[in-house]
């Protein structure tokens, strides 16, 4: 086949059909392709890390879902527990002697290393679970108490029992009576639903994320009700309102930078001006959210007027054009039609929030919290936060509910980026 060509010398012939362009062809279908691999093998890189990532989580933290318990029937004689008065009980002797009952012939010099493999706050634990129901005081129960971490360990072969014994931090004497409890049926692994809904605690067979999910909700709380109206409303006001001039350029430009900034520096900016200045107290979740909220409101300003822009000018002027004063045309017809789009850059900006820690370190929000806090003003801690603190805790226990934390948070962040998805499909609108 060929063509005619035309050039300021004339007319030349182009034979399409000649080695000469069966050659240029083959290159470019071979950059096509290769083009095609790169991308190909760019994915399936950016998966396989991912997989090796989420795998390592889920091979280390898996065994934090599941707890060692130890059931015991505890008698909670009337001779040894006041009615009025069951805090005045000695309440580690009871607990004592009823571990000593289920290990019959236990010699008194090796009652201290039996009773390390229960946890510390066993006597604790049967404490208020009486005084939560002073009616069990005259009888005999069965309580469920967590075995104390080096057992929850081995348990869960996570320590060899062919290791030599000066190498483990269970001896052959605890493996035995823990084997003897376990010919009883008194040990079980159910699953740890105090990782959820327990505190921190320096024990980790007792430690959770309670506090955490508590202090993470209240930050971003704080977080969404004060970047989401201020966010939308700038927004609206420089898109819709604010005259072009060299200030609502610098304005604007300052806000595209102020959405690339590091987190630490927002972190920065609330331990100096709202502890600093203001005098706000630490590690509450209302400084925390506002230092979440100074991070998200630039995402959030800058979503909102692309999503301004998306609606076709014809809807603003068939508004103007029945009479609607421009307040109207943008609170009736233009910011509603936008509002899906809006909604879906906020949920993904909040759970950006959610995984930031520098922001909450820097204002103290990585305290050793006992309890979950009831609201903004008390001291709390965040799933970021919290997971910083066990990857820094000596005990060995700690690894596994290291990477179980890692795994929730994930689990919060794949929810987060489901909402956004589902929102953006079912309320998106095609122009």
């Amino acid at each position: 086949m060929a063509a005619v060509e035309t050039t300021g010398s004339g007319a030349r012939t182009i034979d399409w059909s000649s080695d000469e362009f069966k050659k240029r062809r083959s290159r470019r279908y071979a950059a096509d392709r290769r083009l095609q691999y790169y991308g190909i093998a760019a994915i399936a890189t950016a998966l396989g890390l991912l997989a090796i990532l989420i795998t390592s989580l889920v091979m280390t933290g898996y065994t934090a879902f599941t707890q060692t318990m130890v059931s015991v029937q505890i008698t909670l004689d009337d001779e040894r527990i006041d009615r009025n008065d069951v805090f005045g009980a000695n309440w580690r002797n009871i607990v004592r002697d009823a571990f000593k009952a289920a290990t019959p012939g236990l010699e008194t010099a090796d009652e201290r290393a039996y009773f390390a493999m229960f946890t510390n706050n066993a006597p604790f634990l049967v404490r208020d679970r009486v005084v939560a129901d002073p009616r069990l005081v005259g009888t005999t129960v069965t309580f469920t108490i967590p075995m104390a971490d080096p057992v929850d360990q081995l348990a869960k072969g996570q320590i060899d029992r062919s290791t030599p014994e000066s190498q483990r931090r269970v001896s052959d004497q605890q493996i035995a009576w823990f084997d003897g409890l376990a010919q009883q049926g008194m040990i079980s692994r159910p699953f740890n639903t105090g990782l959820f809904f327990n505190a921190d605690s320096r024990f980790p067979e007792l430690a959770g994320l309670a506090g955490a999910i508590s202090g993470s909700f209240w930050a971003l709380m704080v977080c969404f009700f004060i970047s989401f109206p201020c966010g939308i409303a700038a927004a609206i006001y420089l898109e819709e309102f604010a005259p072009k001039n060299k200030l609502t350029d610098l304005i604007e430009v300052n806000i595209n930078n102020l959405a690339a900034v590091p987190s630490v520096v927002f972190g920065l900016l609330a331990l100096a001006v709202f502890i600093g200045w203001f005098n706000m107290p630490r590690s509450i979740p209302l400084v925390g959210g506002l230092a979440l909220a100074l991070m998200t409101l630039p995402t959030i300003i800058i979503v909102t007027r692309a999503s301004l822009k998306s609606v076709p000018s014809s809807i603003r002027e068939a508004a103007l054009g029945i009479g609607a004063s421009k307040h109207e045309v943008i609170m009736h017809h233009i910011l509603p039609l936008a509002m899906p789009t809006i909604l879906t850059g906020t949920i993904i900006g909040l759970a950006q929030a959610l995984g930031e820690t520098a922001p909450l370190l820097l204002i103290g929000m990585n305290a050793f919290i006992t309890s979950p806090p009831a609201g903004i003003l008390e001291p709390a801690t965040a799933l970021p936060t919290q997971i910083f603190i066990w990857a820094d805790s000596p005990e060995r226990g700690f690894v596994s509910r290291t990477s179980a934390a890692i795994l929730v948070l994930l689990g919060f962040l794949i929810t987060m980026n489901a909402i956004a998805i589902f929102l953006r499909q079912r309320f998106e609108r095609r122009w």
